[in-house]
């Protein structure tokens, strides 16, 4: 039932609950300024309970069918990745558009943990990152990352193993910020940003995400993120590879500064045994499960001498080899990484070998020159390496990008790194590199896409946090 009463500002009655509007009928407790009368229509506060209630539970619903349809897009996006044949990423890549309407989540079951990723998504989808963030502001950008992606993998196939790489050092470090990207404003290049960090000093592909910036700025003037431009890139590059597809979220802001200390002391060392890489990866909330399936990104591109010579000269500071690997490994890995003395004494060097991340994998083939290159960090042609697919006979291992011949290396005892191969010697670990190894291909496709995923979504700036960085290397 509604109740009239008069309108507490003009009368001094309490209408709490109440509806305001204006009446010609004169009333007892006086008028408004104009000279109309002024009451309200009283709804009990049962009614207007009841409304509030109906209201949120409206509201539920729109976000939990919005998560039901992401969910199936995500499904849809993995069964996609699982049907490419080998050699056909590149086409799909370029044929499948993920400019569909999508929402949020799936639910992907782990063996070590069971985390439901629904509700991973709904937290992205609170941290104001969303699918499709530039719908209205530059409908465009994710068209132009893809396309212009696509461009650069046809003259450099080894970007995409150095974009994995990049992204997976800016995000471990305060989250996918592109705080790696930064130039020291104060031309002090020591000791101040992320780049001069020991471990990223090896880190390329910097000049693929200028260029594709400058594309984009040219179209949407300070409009998309370098953050994002960072993390749609790598997606893009690990599909044109051979990869999966996985849907992002996009909306992250840039950081206004770089972290050289973290970056020093936080990112994963290719000498560093399970339980500091374990450790490393559980605070960044990734479960053991996750952290296998991302080092499968070493199957991508080749792993630098220059993180293999410790391993060969000075493991761990003891001036001797490393005692876990085969002699006739080691003597491959020489043929690789000691074809003259000049390389061995440059690249020798304990801190350059133990400094570097588990992502760590200069990529094969020549570094053209970039006409992005004279901004940030110009690009060098790339080192010697080693691949993991090489190791393998072609019964074993396709060659292309995203098999198992990583953990088939593994299960060998020729992992390249210490780190690698240190998966085998914790029982958890262990059982998820023989499951992955024994499978088709389809888990680690599918883990691989969840974590990467999740780290995408790692502590993201948003909304009026940080900023859209004119030019990548530069703080606005």
């Amino acid at each position: 039932m509604k109740h009239i009463c008069n309108c507490p500002k003009y009368c001094g009655l309490n209408c709490k609950y109440a509806k305001p509007e204006l009446t010609n009928s004169p009333l007892k407790r006086g008028l408004s300024p104009n000279g109309k009368a002024h009451s309200c229509i009283h709804f009990p506060l049962s009614h207007t309970l009841r409304r509030r209630a109906s209201e949120k539970n409206r509201k539920k619903m729109m976000t939990a069918t919005k998560g039901w349809a992401f969910a199936l897009m995500v499904i849809f996006s993995v069964l996609l990745s699982w049907s490419i044949p080998r050699g056909e990423s590149e086409r799909a890549f370029i044929s499948f558009s993920s400019h569909e309407p999508l929402v949020k989540a799936v639910s992907l079951a782990s063996a070590d943990g069971g985390q439901d990723f629904f509700m991973e998504m709904t937290d992205s989808v609170a941290m104001n990152i969303e699918y499709d963030f530039y719908r209205d502001t530059c409908p465009e950008a994710e068209t132009i990352v893809s396309s212009t992606m696509a461009q650069i993998y046809s003259q450099h196939k080894n970007v995409s193993a150095q974009l994995l790489r990049l992204f997976f050092h800016d995000c471990f470090i305060q989250g996918c910020d592109a705080s790696v990207l930064l130039d020291d404003s104060n031309g002090n290049k020591n000791h101040s940003i992320e780049k001069q960090a020991v471990p990223n000093k090896t880190l390329k592909g910097f000049d693929k995400i200028y260029q594709i910036k400058e594309v984009l700025e040219n179209v949407c003037p300070g409009v998309v993120s370098c953050a994002d431009i960072l993390a749609l890139a790598t997606r893009d590059g690990v599909v044109l590879a051979g990869g999966p597809f996985y849907p992002l979220f996009t909306g992250r802001r840039d950081s206004a500064r770089s972290y050289y200390d973290e970056a020093t002391a936080e990112i994963p060392k290719p000498d560093d045994n399970i339980t500091q890489t374990l450790h490393l990866f559980s605070l960044r909330g990734f479960t053991d499960r996750e952290t296998v399936s991302l080092l499968g990104g070493h199957n991508i591109g080749k792993i630098g001498c220059e993180f293999i010579q410790s391993r060969l000269h000075n493991f761990k500071g003891t001036g001797k080899t490393d005692p876990t690997v085969s002699p006739s490994f080691l003597n491959e890995m020489r043929v690789f990484c000691e074809d003259n003395g000049n390389e061995k004494s440059s690249q020798g060097s304990p801190m350059a070998a133990t400094m570097a991340s588990p992502m760590a994998f200069p990529t094969a083939g020549p570094m053209a020159s970039s006409p992005m290159a004279s901004r940030g960090m110009s690009e060098k042609p790339a080192p010697r390496g080693m691949p993991y697919f090489q190791q393998l006979s072609s019964s074993v291992s396709s060659g292309a990008g995203f098999d198992t011949h990583y953990y088939q290396s593994l299960l060998r005892g020729r992992g390249l790194l210490f780190a690698d191969q240190q998966l085998m010697a914790n029982e958890r670990t262990a059982r998820l590199v023989r499951a992955y190894a024994s499978d088709d291909g389809s888990t680690f496709r599918m883990d691989f896409a969840r974590a990467m995923m999740k780290m995408s979504n790692l502590n993201p700036l948003t909304g009026s946090q940080g900023q859209v960085r004119l030019e990548c290397t530069l703080a606005s």
